[in-house]
């Protein structure tokens, strides 16, 4: 099978949906994309509905964003064009089998719940549905995200610019294969525990040499930050950044000498793998329909 290839999208291409959507969960993803599509005004709040089981939680986002809001999951999707679901694995079940008699063959079914496959979706909901499925990530909460969306047989170009432009509001996105997506959620999606583990050590290494706690706190967290952005805005290949701040006998080709030869390149390559063979596992248990 031939791989697709890789595309990528930038938060300026987005595209004003004005359509109808249904926010099945209102979790952390779930109010992030809620947050994203409001502020990059793809739908008016008034044509979008939060649905979950905590009626506390959906009156903070009715205040909050002035978006209509229920318990009623099967209302919810009957008065949608677009549906979102942002629920959690083990209940991904018991939500398409409330749904399945009122979901339409004209609307647009996104995914992340993570590891359960378009097909598993398309069998338990028994209709021609044009499904996308997305593994993004939780730095979508400050719409810093990274996504990556791989589309159903039966989406449409039109709904394919809709999926895209609604994760571009909380990040940068790209599509692949769903094959990919397993290689996706041991990058990115589990991504940030990594970055998170070596923003715990620099600050950690900073105390050791006798700063404050707070002070290499903030040192370290704008090192990541604002590495990370040099990479992205100057579209330079990190070894080239790296090198540029490496001078001959100085102190970081000797602090880089040392992470070789403890072996992080190949630790960090490790993990991804590692991780994406764990979601492999996973996804292979989950997408068992009964």
């Amino acid at each position: 099978m031939q791989k697709k290839k890789l595309e990528v999208y930038h938060e300026h291409e987005e595209h004003h949906i004005d359509r109808s959507i249904a926010i099945i969960g209102s979790g952390n993803m779930g109010s992030a994309l809620l947050k994203g599509i409001i502020h990059a005004k793809l739908a008016p709040p008034k044509k979008i509905t939060a649905c979950d089981i905590n009626e506390a939680k959906l009156k903070i986002l009715a205040n909050e964003w002035k978006i209509k809001t229920t318990t009623d999951i099967q209302a919810a999707v009957q008065a949608s064009d677009i549906v979102l679901l942002c629920v959690k694995p083990q209940t991904l079940s018991k939500a398409l089998q409330a749904i399945k008699s009122v979901i339409r063959s004209d609307q647009l079914v996104i995914s992340i719940v993570a590891g359960m496959r378009i097909a598993y979706i398309q069998q338990m909901l028994g209709e021609r549905i044009a499904i996308v499925r997305t593994m993004p990530n939780i730095a979508a909460t400050v719409d810093e995200g990274a996504a990556a969306l791989a589309f159903g047989e039966h989406v449409s170009p039109a709904q394919q610019k809709i999926a895209i432009s609604i994760f571009e509001a909380v990040g940068d996105v790209v599509t692949v294969s769903e094959e990919q997506l397993d290689a996706v959620t041991g990058l990115s999606g589990s991504g940030p525990a990594y970055i998170y583990m070596v923003i715990e050590a620099l600050i950690d290494g900073g105390v050791k040499m006798g700063l404050s706690r707070e002070i290499s706190t903030k040192l370290s967290v704008q090192t990541v930050l604002g590495s990370a952005t040099l990479v992205k805005k100057s579209g330079l290949h990190p070894a080239i950044l790296r090198d540029q701040v490496t001078t001959p006998g100085g102190t970081t080709i000797n602090a880089i000498h040392e992470l070789e030869s403890h072996g992080l390149r190949s630790m960090l390559i490790d993990a991804v793998a590692i991780a994406t063979k764990r979601s492999e596992e996973l996804s292979k248990i989950m997408n068992k329909v009964s």
